[in-house]
């Protein structure tokens, strides 16, 4: 089971980047779709410090990425 978890929204840009690598890279992630869920939009605000920007990523060892370019998430999984 998967422990990483993408905070974010089908339409967001950053979000859909983010998606693309891990299916890329053949990795399991845990897609939140916060436009579902007022307890997930809280969730993501919180873990980025009380500001509202996606995609919030958050991996297995408890590290978090918010917004990450393509190469930062590239660097960051490999």
């Amino acid at each position: 089971m998967t422990q990483i978890k993408v905070y974010g929204t089908p339409m967001c840009g950053d979000c859909v980047v983010a998606k693309k690598v891990f299916n890329e890279n053949n990795i399991d992630f845990n897609f939140i779709n916060i436009a579902d869920s007022e307890e997930d939009t809280k969730k993501a605000i919180e873990l980025n410090n009380g500001v509202r920007r996606i995609p919030v990523i958050v991996f297995e060892d408890g590290s978090i990425l918010v917004e990450p370019s393509r190469d930062e998430l590239l660097l960051k999984i490999s």
